[in-house]
C-alpha cells in the first residue's frame, strides 16, 4: 500500500467534520452518576466482550457496554442536524435513529440506523453521537467492537475521534483521528465494498488552500460486513498512532494504519496536534464525498429497507 502525506486542496475530499455545529439533544432522564458507569466486571456472561484486555501495561479506565437498554446521556451527546457534515452527506441526523437495544442475538448494543425517508428536506435519516466535553482522553488504547451494515453503494459508517477543543479552535486545527471508515468510492469502483476500509488523521489549518492529512486504505482478506462483530483498536502514545483490525483474534496482526506523531517542527507539525484530549464519535452517514455519491438516486444501500450499525462496546485503556 502506498503511504503518502496528502495535502488536500480546499473543496476537495474531506473525511471529517468541517462545518459541523455539534447540535445535540438534551435528554437528561437517562443520566447516571459516575458510580454507575460500566466497568470491565459488569459485562454479561453469555458472550465475549473482553476485547484485547488489560495487557502490555494497559488498564481499563472507561467503557460503555450498552447493556442497560438506555443511552447514558451523561456521557453521550446525540446530534440532530442536516448540515451535511461538511462532506455533502445526504442524511438528516435524528435522535430516534440512535437507540440502545438487542442486536437480535441477546447482545446489548448501541444502534445507529439509516432509513430512506423524508425529513427536514432530506431523503434519508440516520444517527450520530459523540462524547464532546463529557468523555475525552489523551493517549491510550481505544477499541470498539462493531457489526457493520452492508454499505452497498452509499452508506458510510465511521468510528472516530476529534480534539476536545473543537468548539474553541474548530477543524482541522483540533485534530481528527479516523479509526474506521467504510464505504469509500474506491471500494465501490472495485466492487469490494465489504473488504475496503481505511484509517486517517487530519490536523493543522488551511494555508494556501490546503491542510495536512494522511490516510491509508486497506483491502482486507475477509469481509467486514459478514454479520459478525469486528474489533477496531487504536494504540496511541507519545510516539505514534497505530490502528489494528481484530487484534483479539489475531494478536500478531500488523497495523492497517501507522503514523509517527513526534515531529514538532513547524506550524503544521503533526506532533503539535495529537497530544491532547480527544472525544469519541460514531456515525452512519448516507452519501457524500467519501463514497462519491452526492445525489439520492445513487444510494442503493437502502433500497430494500433500513440498515443498522451495531456497537457492542467501546473501551479506553491507559498506562
Amino acid at each position: 500500500m502506498k503511504k503518502i502525506l496528502l495535502f488536500v486542496a480546499a473543496g476537495a475530499l474531506l473525511y471529517g467534520c468541517e462545518g459541523l455545529d455539534f447540535s445535540f439533544t438534551n435528554n437528561t432522564q437517562n443520566e447516571k452518576s459516575g458510580d454507575e458507569q460500566q466497568s470491565e466486571g459488569q459485562k454479561p456472561e453469555s458472550y465475549n466482550e473482553n476485547g484485547t484486555g488489560e495487557v502490555d501495561g494497559y488498564h481499563l479506565v472507561w467503557a460503555d457496554y450498552f447493556n442497560n437498554g438506555t443511552l447514558d446521556t451523561s456521557v453521550w451527546n446525540v446530534e440532530v442536524n442536516g448540515n451535511g457534515g461538511g462532506n455533502n452527506e445526504l442524511q438528516y441526523y435524528a435522535a430516534e435513529n440512535v437507540t440502545v437495544g438487542d442486536d437480535g442475538s441477546g447482545r446489548g448494543c448501541l444502534i445507529l440506523t439509516a432509513k430512506k425517508e423524508e425529513s427536514h428536506g432530506k431523503h434519508f435519516t440516520s444517527g450520530r453521537l459523540n462524547t464532546n466535553k463529557k468523555k475525552a482522553f489523551t493517549h491510550g488504547k481505544i477499541e470498539s467492537s462493531i457489526k457493520l451494515p452492508k454499505t452497498a453503494n452509499g452508506l458510510w459508517p465511521a468510528f472516530w475521534m476529534l480534539g476536545n477543543d473543537f468548539n474553541e479552535v474548530s477543524w482541522p486545527r483540533c485534530g481528527e483521528i479516523d479509526i474506521l471508515e467504510m464505504g469509500n468510492s474506491s471500494g465501490i469502483k472495485s466492487r469490494k465494498q465489504e473488504f475496503v476500509f481505511n484509517g486517517a488523521c487530519h490536523w493543522g489549518f488551511y494555508k494556501d488552500g490546503s491542510y495536512p492529512n494522511y490516510a491509508k486504505t486497506t483491502t482486507n482478506s475477509y469481509s467486514l460486513q459478514d454479520g459478525e462483530f469486528h474489533l477496531f483498536t487504536m494504540i496511541w502514545d507519545e510516539q505514534a498512532i497505530k490502528m489494528y483490525l481484530d487484534l483479539d483474534k489475531y494478536p500478531d496482526a500488523a497495523p492497517y494504519f501507522a503514523m509517527n506523531i513526534t515531529d514538532v517542527n513547524g506550524d503544521w507539525a503533526v506532533g503539535k496536534y495529537f497530544h491532547h484530549d480527544f472525544f469519541i464519535v460514531y456515525d452512519l452517514a448516507v452519501g457524500g464525498n467519501f463514497p462519491g455519491i452526492r445525489n439520492a438516486d445513487g444510494i442503493t444501500a437502502l433500497a430494500d429497507g433500513e440498515r443498522s450499525m451495531y456497537i457492542d462496546y467501546v473501551k479506553v485503556y491507559q498506562k
